[in-house]
């Protein structure tokens, strides 16, 4: 079985940044298909549409993430790496730590957490 924790930071980047720049995208444009696009199975079960309609309109965070964001590091644990994103809001100015967890689910590399702190 592969393990993500075996790959080179910039392996994991190259996975982690494209999909941290669609969940910016997709959050900001309401689009849950796409924003649940490359999640888990787990996840997608967690996150069912009408409670992420229900955050996307509630969320004045979950609407205005920034483009600007920074990558922090990653750390590897068990069988999963997560990525750390400073995220600015372009409404409510401020930061947040973003955090992606990346795994394998047969042996496609998929979202197993996305949160924002």
């Amino acid at each position: 079985m592969m393990n993500i924790t075996e790959k080179t930071d910039e392996e994991i980047l190259a996975l982690a940044h494209p999909m941290w720049a669609d969940l910016v995208k997709y959050s900001n444009e309401k689009n849950y298909g796409a924003f649940t696009r490359n999640f888990s199975t787990a996840m997608k079960m967690g996150a069912n549409e009408i409670e992420m309609g229900k955050q996307f309109a509630r969320s004045d965070l979950a609407k205005n993430l920034s483009t600007d964001y920074k990558y922090l590091g990653i750390i590897r644990r068990g069988e999963y790496v997560t990525v750390l994103y400073k995220q600015p809001n372009t409404k409510d100015k401020g930061e947040w730590l973003g955090r992606l967890v990346l795994g394998y689910e047969k042996d496609q590399v998929k979202i197993f957490g996305a949160t924002l702190f």
